[in-house]
């Protein structure tokens, strides 16, 4: 009987009725077969091995546990899926800039490793742990991931999510989400807690421009529910926001809002930059070396002129912390409904997509 290496040669001369190589006999045959070709294990370097179903992995990779095939796929530069309204849903939409944590997941496989630890400085409901949670099952594996939030009901909700959809996944024969490390109090102070480089990815969904103001306006009309995926709110004003449509973009904006602090003290653009490249400079400091910091951020368009959050937002955190703007993602739900803005007298942009920015340190490989 020939060895697994004769075997694999010879397997390239599987072929059909037709004479094209017949893929379906080769998996048949246990043979690794990667983009309609048999891959010869023999001609692997020692560095290489073949993940079956997954393609070949290099033991070099120090980015993520992606193979070849998988990392080709995680490089394009748009991420065009539509996330279904799951994970208790309806108790995160409370909160109108919650992420789908599968799509949180899909970034933590991307730029980390299994038993990395993740930061989100902005936790929200948790969308950044539940996807750490969820690499365990549907991706590469656990990472541990830490949140910081100052509202302590989006903790409340980041348990109540975990607590049922972990009771619903029991129901089903699946095994449960990991609970992860979700710290109440400012950003500001609790960074000071975290180890200087223990931190192998930060990803968060940065606090907006107005953003606050608009969000905690909508949810209290009773009648305009939150949708997943969906950027119509704010987004015709702000990019970021995951709410149904405000009707009139620019009132939505311009009209005065009252926090839980009192009136609106309308903090400028310029202030606003400034306050989260200082922030991001010190998070940076907790980023190990050969870490990545993944930021959400949406454009805004406000007062007839497009706000481009995102260009603004790179350079201010560029020209303070040591991070380089390694790649901006797209990520753009093609399901999404379409409202008319402007029509028929300006064209006013339809928010689609939010900005994904990929930050590596300066000095990093």
């Amino acid at each position: 009987m020939a060895d697994d290496g004769d075997r694999h040669r010879q397997s390239r001369l599987f072929t059909d009725e037709d004479g094209a190589f017949d893929a379906d006999r080769a998996r048949e045959e246990s043979l690794p077969v990667e983009d309609g070709e048999v891959i010869d294990t023999d001609e692997l370097a020692d560095h290489q091995r073949y993940v079956e179903g997954r393609g070949v992995y290099d033991e070099r990779n120090r980015v993520n546990d992606l193979t070849g095939k998988e990392w080709k796929y995680a490089t394009k530069s748009v991420i065009a899926e539509s996330y279904p309204p799951a994970v208790q849903h309806d108790l995160r939409s409370e909160h109108g800039g919650q992420k789908p944590p599968r799509l949180c997941a899909d970034l933590i496989d991307r730029f980390s490793k299994a038993g990395d630890t993740v930061l989100d400085p902005f936790a929200g409901v948790g969308g950044t742990l539940l996807g750490a949670s969820f690499c365990e099952h549907e991706g590469t594996g656990l990472r541990e991931a830490i949140g910081f939030e100052r509202t302590e009901r989006w903790i409340e909700i980041y348990r109540e999510v975990l607590a049922e959809e972990n009771d619903e996944r029991r129901a089903r024969g699946e095994p449960p989400l990991a609970e992860q490390e979700l710290r109440h109090g400012d950003c500001a102070d609790l960074i000071e807690d975290v180890p200087d480089d223990s931190v192998d990815l930060l990803l968060t969904d940065v606090p907006y421009w107005h953003m606050d103001e608009l969000e905690q306006t909508r949810n209290e009309r009773e009648t305009r529910e939150s949708k997943l995926g969906s950027f119509d709110g704010a987004a015709a004003t702000a990019g970021g926001g995951t709410g149904d449509a405000v009707t009139d973009a620019d009132d939505a904006v311009d009209r005065d809002f009252e926090t839980d602090d009192g009136p609106d003290e309308r903090q400028t653009k310029e202030a606003w930059l400034d306050d989260m490249a200082a922030k991001f400079d010190r998070f940076t400091e907790a980023v190990a070396q050969d870490g990545h910091v993944v930021v959400f951020i949406g454009d805004m368009y406000r007062e007839q002129s497009y706000e481009f959050l995102s260009a603004d937002l790179a350079r201010a955190i560029e020209s303070t912390a040591p991070l380089s703007l390694a790649a901006n993602l797209i990520w753009y739900d093609p399901t999404k409904d379409l409202h008319v803005y402007g029509y028929p007298f300006s064209f006013v942009p339809s928010m689609v997509h939010q900005n994904v920015l990929v930050f590596r340190l300066e000095d990093g490989t």
